[in-house]
């Protein structure tokens, strides 16, 4: 079974019912243990690229980093906690830290589950799921479907907009105020041509028979399987045995706004 083949709506609907389980908890080993098994997944099941994986996965580590360390260092002191090394204003207490690594790994744990759908998921492939199986409006779906093929088109027209401006003789925008004014003279090329671009495709698709009707036939259908449904109960399957591990190593814990 390759996640790339388990149907895109039910592997986002594991997905965010994952998530959904692991936002009751808050203590380390839960997220601890998800991070894990949703890597091994990822790496087994998804035979993604390490660079690519690391690559997405850097911001979030930043943003975690962060947590852990203010959470730390600054921590809500409560009678009977254990002060491990202070310093001015600065205390650090064991109740802290493990709040810190709670937190922290909480993020890693939604962003593994996260970048495990982005990258073994073809946005095309999810959108004629959503139509199939979730009953998206087609007009929403196609909507959104050209909207994300345009991307790269704007982007090679934001760097021609460049090219141009330089043979012209613009200099390159080197402080924060020059950058905003250039950005400015871009805006409005970019918007015409997104909309010129966006009126031959509304008359392309009315040209080729397209209505927005809801009961309409697709060329490439989307089914569900078996394999999919068990993907989803091993998903939620996995989520449940990491708050089991941690109830039996005595960390389980529920958020009870302790940030």
């Amino acid at each position: 079974m390759l996640l790339h083949e388990v149907n895109p709506s039910i592997k986002a609907f594991a997905i965010v019912i994952s998530i959904l389980i692991l936002s009751v908890f808050f203590d380390p080993i839960t997220p601890l243990v998800t991070i894990l098994w949703s890597i091994t997944v990822t790496f087994i099941f998804g035979r993604v690229s390490l660079k690519k994986w690391l690559l997405l996965l850097a911001p979030f580590l930043f943003i975690a980093f962060i947590y852990v360390w203010t959470t730390m260092l600054f921590p809500r002191l409560q009678a009977g906690d254990s002060v491990i090394w202070q310093w001015g204003f600065v205390t650090l207490t064991a109740e802290g830290f493990q709040r810190g690594a709670s937190l922290g790994l909480r993020v890693l744990s939604f962003a593994t589950l996260s970048i495990m759908f982005t990258l073994t998921t073809k946005p095309t492939d999810f959108l004629l799921s959503l139509m199939q199986q979730c009953k998206l409006p087609p007009k929403l779906a196609y909507g959104i479907m050209a909207g994300y093929r345009f991307l790269p088109l704007i982007k090679e027209e934001f760097q021609t907009l460049q090219n141009a401006q330089r043979v012209r003789g613009v200099a390159r925008a080197r402080t924060l105020p020059e950058k905003v004014k250039q950005l400015k003279r871009y805006v409005i090329p970019l918007l015409a041509g997104a909309i010129r671009k966006a009126e031959r495709t509304a008359l392309a698709m009315e040209s080729k028979g397209f209505t927005g009707e809801k009961n309409r036939i697709f060329y490439r259908e989307i089914t569900v399987s078996r394999i999919d449904w068990l993907f989803f109960i091993l998903m939620i399957g996995a989520v449940c045995l990491s708050a089991f591990i941690s109830w039996k190593l005595g960390y389980l814990q529920f958020y009870n706004g302790e940030l």
